[in-house]
């Protein structure tokens, strides 16, 4: 798919934090992207099954309630195999960076995120895309 380099390119972002979700969308925001926002994994996986190719990259939460990132994610890459993701978490038994990694899942991310660790996974996952 060919960028005009006018076009901004679109996130999906999920974290089911309020306050997290909003600084994730604002510090995006800052660094030129178009970003959707979601609180609730299934609510975000609706949102994509509706428009999959709406979205350049998907930045997710592993920990939230109902349906995990890593879950949503795999559900994600079912409907479109090529969707970049970066999954993030503060800390989880349940999934590391290998098993993300071999599930489809570009990169993997600690929390907290800051501006210059997330712009650098970023352009990594999209260009290489």
């Amino acid at each position: 798919m060919h960028r005009f380099l006018t076009q901004k390119e679109r996130i999906l972002f999920v974290d089911d934090e309020e306050l997290l979700a909003e600084l994730g969308e604002k510090m995006l925001e800052r660094l030129g992207y178009q970003v959707t926002v979601k609180t609730k994994s299934f609510e975000a996986l609706g949102t994509f099954q509706n428009q999959p190719d709406h979205f350049d990259l998907v930045i997710a939460d592993q920990t939230m309630p109902g349906m995990t990132g890593f879950d949503m994610a795999r559900r994600m890459l079912q409907i479109r195999p090529d969707i970049p993701i970066i999954l993030c978490t503060g800390y989880s038994a349940l999934v590391d960076e290998q098993k993300a990694k071999s599930q489809g899942i570009r990169e993997f991310a600690m929390k907290p995120l800051n501006s210059s660790t997330i712009a650098g996974l970023i352009r990594k996952v999209l260009d290489a895309s």
